[in-house]
């Protein structure tokens, strides 16, 4: 009987976090650069898209007491228009700062047979951040567009920490040992050359 060999090639998705009205401007939670997060992201969602590369979107729903941003059924927690996702592109909602927490992200990707993940969104510090080191941790390669992602000023011991000081911090943590950092134009050179 012959033996045969099933050869499973694994996949690079595109996953959006947050990127949600209530950190834009007039939104309840603005973040620094959100605009041009947002800007970059989408062109990489239209890269996938026009590569029919998997994308997979993550929206927070706050379900804390007292929570006061991203409240579910307000505009605020709606998906910003420029990254807002077509008929069929899932979207994984978590109450967490860690998509895979308590969401079926994990499920989805391995269903999907995805081996490494491209990831942008909001905010750097928090949710971008437990993301891409759960990610690491569950086995997956990842790779964060380091421009397409926002954050905002931070309070510590007194002291205030400018958002692009929180964001280059937590970008030199992540590039150390979780992800490879690259800009949104040089993705996008290599998934032109690839597509």
């Amino acid at each position: 009987m012959a033996d045969y060999i099933i050869t499973v090639v694994m996949k690079t998705a595109l996953l959006i976090i947050d990127i949600q009205n209530d950190y834009f401007p007039a939104g309840r939670m603005e973040l620094s650069g959100s605009e041009v997060a947002a800007s970059c992201s989408a062109r990489l969602l239209n890269a996938f898209r026009q590569a029919q590369w998997p994308v997979f979107h993550v929206q927070h729903l706050s379900n804390r007491p007292g929570a006061g941003f991203f409240l579910p059924g307000t505009i605020g927690a709606e998906i910003h228009p420029s990254v807002a996702p077509l008929p069929g592109e899932p979207v994984i909602v978590k109450h967490f700062p860690n998509s895979f927490r308590e969401t079926d992200l994990l499920a989805r990707l391995r269903e999907e047979h995805i081996g490494s993940l491209l990831l942008c969104g909001m905010m750097t510090h928090m949710c971008v951040d437990a993301t891409v080191r759960a990610a690491f941790d569950l086995g997956f390669s990842c790779t964060v567009a380091h421009d397409a992602c926002a954050t905002m000023g931070l309070t510590f011991n007194g002291l205030h920490i400018p958002p692009e000081h929180v964001h280059g911090s937590i970008m030199a943590a992540l590039g150390a040992v979780y992800a490879q950092l690259k800009e949104t134009d040089a993705i996008l050179d290599t998934i032109g050359s690839s597509a």
